[in-house]
Order: structure tokens, then sequence, then C-alpha cells
């Protein structure tokens, strides 16, 4: 059983919180904007905030992420102008691991819809959680995760991904704003 620390108290990580909890792991929740008052208790840390709090994050979390799997869910949009923002260094989870390196840092979830998370599929289909980083000890606790929830987890290779599998989620995420796919719609791999 995985000891896992939500912070964020949106969609997403009500979505994540039903997931992990289908794999019989040990969730805590904390609003990240109180994320000072209640020590990380997970080996595994989710970010489940908007792309603007990164920074506010690490200057309250840093040292106690340190030695942590951290999850990066975020797609880096701008809100104003609906548009892709393409972070400096390649993308948030680049950000997140340059500004926190005593952790481990993945991508994932970010191209699934909380829907579909907390469904756990996409029409007949399991979920497909693709992860990138480069830590294969932190991907593989991750995946282990997804799979006991009953979603499918694909290891996507190293960080360097995240840039496009932020691309891949506001392509999603754009479609489902035009009204092109719903909420609950989003992509599955078939095997």
């Amino acid at each position: 059983m995985a000891s896992i620390t939500i912070i964020g108290t949106g969609n997403m990580s009500k979505a994540l919180q039903t997931l992990f909890e289908r794999s019989r792991s040990q969730v805590q929740v904390i609003n990240h904007k109180e994320s000072t008052k209640a020590p990380v208790e997970g080996d595994i840390v989710v970010l489940a905030v908007p792309y603007t709090a990164l920074f506010d994050i690490v200057a309250k979390l840093g040292d106690e992420l340190s030695d942590k799997v951290v999850v990066d869910i975020c797609n880096p949009v701008d809100a104003a102008s609906f548009t892709l923002i393409r972070p400096e260094a390649g993308s948030a989870a680049a950000e997140y691991a340059a500004a926190l390196p005593g952790a481990h840092v993945v991508k994932a979830f970010n191209t699934n819809f909380a829907a579909t998370l907390a469904s756990g599929s996409v029409a007949s289909a399991p979920i497909s959680v693709l992860i990138a980083g480069y830590d294969a000890e932190a991907k593989k606790a991750l995946s282990d995760v997804v799979t006991a929830s009953g979603a499918a987890a694909y290891d996507v290779g190293g960080l360097a991904r995240a840039a496009e599998l932020e691309a891949l989620g506001f392509l999603q995420i754009a479609l489902a704003a035009s009204g092109q796919i719903g909420w609950t719609n989003g992509f599955a791999l078939y095997q």
C-alpha cells in the first residue's frame, strides 16, 4: 500500500483521490494555500495545482519534498489567452525538477480529465496514464499505484517527454473546450 499526499483540493485532486483509493493507497489531501499547516506524509506527492502555483509550492514545501516522488500533473496554460505556455526549462515538470533538486519529479495525469480518472475508464477502456521521468524507481512506484487502481500505466521515457505530454494535454483541453469532445472523453491506448 502506497502513502500518497495530494496538494490541491480541486476537481483533479478529488478524482485522483478516488483513483488512489481504488489502489488501496493511504491518501492525505492538503490545500496548497494552507500547505505549511500540515506535514507532508506521503512518499508520493501529487501536485494537483495550477502551473502558476509552482513557486509558491517550492517556497513553502521545497525542503519537505526532498527524497519524495513528486508528480506534476499540470498543463501550463495561460488562462487569459487560453494558449499553451512554453516554460523556459522546456516543460512545467522540468521547472519543478530544477526547483526541487532533491525530489524525484515525474510527469503524469495531465493527459487525463478528472471525470475519466474518477470513473477509471474512457468509453470501455481503462484509462491510460502516461508517465515521464528520469528516475526509474519513481516511475515504477507511481506505475504500481496506477495499475493497482485498474488503470493502465505507460512509461513514455525521460522527463524531456513532459513537453510533449503538456502539448497533448492542452490539445485535449482545447478539443473539450470547443465542444468537439466531452469532458468525460479522452485518450486511451488499446493493446
